[in-house]
């Protein structure tokens, strides 16, 4: 009986247990700033999946091996976050890249930005 109780807990570990899906490569870096009072590094990689509506989804993994996921919108807005659970705030930094901070953390992604003159 211990032995059924062990392994019915440890599926329900693994079934609870979601993982952020793991890069095959290092991905593109990008400038970031994990934590309050952080500088910017160039420490984050940016992987690229798509959701199951087809929706770009940005991955953005930290040195710590912590992630966030971003969604791509296409409202002009930029990304959002993309559990909905913090709310991503994007500000234009030149036509080229924006800043997104979520919660603590600051993002330098590259964008194009919307009635940004061609260079």
């Amino acid at each position: 009986m211990r032995i059924f109780s062990a392994v019915l807990l440890l599926g329900a570990l693994v079934a609870c247990h979601t993982a952020p899906p793991t890069p095959t490569d290092a991905g593109d870096k990008i400038d970031c700033a994990i934590g309050p009072n952080a500088q910017l590094e160039h420490v984050c990689s940016v992987e690229r999946t798509a959701s199951a509506q087809g929706d770009l989804i940005l991955i953005l993994h930290h040195p710590d091996g912590g992630f966030r996921q971003l969604l791509v919108t296409r409202d002009g807005r930029g990304v959002v976050a993309a559990d909905g659970a913090s709310l991503a705030t994007v500000t234009p930094l030149d036509n080229h890249e924006i800043e997104v901070v979520v919660e603590q953390d600051r993002y330098h992604l590259p964008a194009t930005v919307k009635g940004a003159p061609a260079q």
